[in-house]
């Protein structure tokens, strides 16, 4: 069993009736929108498989925001975590340009934080840096502006909530969440370092409670496990284990009907320092608790919720105390590191972004890469890789040793140097905005160094990754020596994890006494940042004799709970309209004479099935399926598709909609 904190999850949005008066010291706000994608023939990011297409949605993607304001200084801040793979710079900066054109000056890149759960089962396409666009064929302007436009909308609806409220704090364990799927790299570190970990994972799960006068509205649960519960063979858009945590908690637990578009409870989950965490715990591609994809998400994510939801009723540490912030632009490619940050305390320095050849055989407890490929060093392909690999210099080589190079990203603009470092403080918790992916050690070195400076307990500053940008991975000097899939992917060098101390270190300084820092240059925009190969839709054709919407495969007279209700639509491609605050289909139930929706493509039960039937003509299938849950009420139900088709000589996209035959549910 995990181990959580005790006590039972308190009842969501509800005033409790024995509560006293509270005091409000700050404005809260939450705010959650769509972000999901092209959701068919558009290259997922986070394994990097080429042939890893969109084919359809089993769980719709979304940004949840939360707005927080200081009335006595005014300072605010806006924090928003997103269902994807990795949260690009290109991201960040459209975001506070379309802030700044609607609220001014009251949200910049000091005060907004971005980050991502980490899924490995979303559009991708959304950076302008090569190397993160490569498998899916480049830029893609469309899941650009649905990440883009669900960001600000989620953020514009916090501010638009804001109200006099409170925030408490709660901390607790789950250990049956994730695995060091690196073991060998971390044992390489010192005995103190590891001691602080004794199962080889971060257990620790902190939980911010957000309430509005007595109603809960929200909360923020950190904690690090990999999005990588859905395989590399998996096609469908998930948000992974941390995706169906939020949805157990917000839909399953408070009631939320996401489409209905009033305020509900915000659960996010966020990651902390989850870089060599995953959720297969028998350490291999999809071996959860059991060897089903989807049932390990399930599994995982509701261990999160229930993780959380015990310790967030239990959450009654105050949050008091000022709101502040603070960024730098830094180039992390020509960091001098100070001896009191490096193991052997001498002074050591960065270099430009490597990849290494551990990085192309991936993590194959996750997800492999190249075959043929192993992780560690020496591989024995290492001689024949620098024989026929001439890009990197070897001035750059000798100083990613000891690293096999092979690909200088940095020198070749295709992965960025220069990086947005954060640091926020949220009354007495301070949150580490770091563009990367963090191993559990490395985020501990960096929490220690400001702790210091800051001259806090450690539980009081977090690591957060994967936050206003993206860089890989990010080892310690000692893991960086085993070269393993992190150690191979962390950019710039052995000395990455110090520089980041030092760097990180200076932002709390600076915080500490008040003192406002210059930004730095921001990162150059890549020269083929927004390059795209892949075609769109051409144009649509039902075939012939058929119509848009209609039935090829219909539902059966009558079902059971346990059993799967599958239906088969002509239909037009799903690039046509994202349907952003919408869906693809619906269950509908037959109530008083009317048909209403019972669930739609963002509920867990139901998954929709995007298949092309022919590439020369333009015609194509939807399948939408619903697993009959137990409990679901007894009645009579049908399904819905709603599609749009694109017209071959005119351009013009149609909306059209199918049902199937009503069918009981006994």
């Amino acid at each position: 069993m995990a181990a959580v904190a005790g006590g039972m999850a308190l009842g969501t949005g509800q005033a409790a009736a024995a509560d006293k008066p509270v005091p409000s010291p700050y404005l809260v706000g939450r705010g959650i929108a769509d972000i999901t994608g092209a959701a068919a023939e558009s290259g997922m990011m986070g394994y990097s498989m080429i042939g890893q297409q969109t084919s359809g949605i089993h769980q719709r993607l979304r940004a949840r925001a939360f707005v927080i304001v200081d009335p006595a200084s005014g300072n605010r801040i806006a924090w928003c975590n997103t269902d994807q793979g990795l949260l690009p710079f290109a991201v960040f900066q459209a975001v506070l340009a379309r802030l700044g054109g609607a609220h001014g000056t009251a949200y910049t890149e000091r005060n907004v934080s971005l980050s991502a759960t980490h899924t490995h089962s979303g559009p991708g396409g959304c950076a302008h840096d090569l190397v993160y666009n490569l498998s899916i064929g480049g830029f893609q302007q469309q899941n650009f502006d649905a990440v883009v436009g669900g960001i600000v909308e989620a953020i514009s609806a916090a501010h638009a909530d804001l109200k006099p409220g409170t925030i408490t704090l709660g901390r607790g364990e789950l250990t049956d969440a994730s695995v060091n799927r690196s073991r060998p790299a971390f044992e390489l570190n010192p005995q103190a370092d590891k001691d602080v970990y004794p199962l080889g994972i971060d257990p620790v799960m902190t939980v911010l409670r957000f309430r509005q006068g007595h109603t809960d509205v929200g909360a923020i649960s950190w904690f690090p496990t990999h999005g990588t519960s859905m395989t590399n063979t998996n096609t469908l858009i998930s948000g992974d284990n941390k995706g169906y945590a939020a949805y157990a908690w917000e839909h399953d637990t408070a009631g939320v009907r996401y489409l209905d578009g009033t305020p509900g409870f915000v659960a996010a989950f966020p990651q902390t320092s989850a870089g060599d965490m995953s959720p297969n715990l028998h350490l291999s591609p999809g071996s959860g608790p059991t060897e089903d994809e989807f049932e390990n998400t399930r599994i995982i994510g509701l261990r999160q919720a229930t993780a959380a939801q015990h310790i967030h009723a239990r959450a009654t540490t105050p949050i008091s105390g000022g709101i502040d912030s603070r960024l730098r632009y830094v180039d992390m490619s020509q960091v001098q590191v100070d001896g009191r940050y490096t193991p052997d305390g001498r002074t050591h320095h960065t270099s430009s972004g490597v990849i290494g050849l551990s990085t192309l055989a991936g993590s194959i407890e996750d997800g492999p890469g190249i075959p043929g490929l192993f992780e560690g060093t020496p591989s024995p392909l290492a001689p024949l890789i620098e024989q026929i690999n001439s890009a990197v210099p070897q001035w750059l080589a000798d100083e990613q040793a000891p690293k096999t190079s092979v690909v200088p990203s940095g020198l070749l603009q295709a992965t960025p140097d220069v990086l947005p470092l954060q640091l926020l403080k949220i009354g007495q918790l301070y949150l580490i905005g770091g563009p990367a992916e963090f191993t559990i050690v490395a985020g501990l070195r960096i929490r220690r160094a400001v702790a210091e400076e800051l001259g806090v307990p450690l539980e009081n500053v977090l690591m957060q990754g994967y936050t206003n940008g993206y860089s890989q991975y990010v080892t310690t000097p000692e893991e960086y020596e085993g070269q393993q899939y992190e150690g191979a992917s962390t950019l710039f060098g052995k000395y990455t994890t110090p520089a980041y101390q030092q760097e990180f270190a200076k932002l709390a300084s600076a915080l500490r006494n008040g003192i406002t820092l210059p930004l730095g240059e921001l990162p150059p925009d890549p020269a083929i940042g927004t390059l795209n190969i892949q075609s769109g839709v051409i144009m649509d054709n039902p075939g012939l004799l058929r119509s848009y919407g209609q039935v090829l495969t219909d539902a059966a007279a009558a079902y059971q709970a346990g059993q799967a209700v599958a239906v088969v639509f002509v239909t037009g491609h799903p690039k046509n309209n994202l349907r952003q605050r919408g869906t693809f289909l619906e269950v509908q139930q037959l109530k008083d004479g009317s048909w209403t929706r019972h669930l739609d493509d963002g509920d867990w039960q139901t998954t929709y099935r995007w298949q092309r039937t022919s590439t020369l003509t333009g015609e194509s299938t939807a399948t939408v399926t619903w697993d009959i849950a137990a409990g679901t009420p007894p009645g009579t139900y049908r399904i819905a598709h709603y599609g749009d088709a694109k017209h071959g000589l005119t351009g013009a996209i149609t909306a059209f909609t199918g049902v199937s035959r009503p069918f009981t549910v006994a």
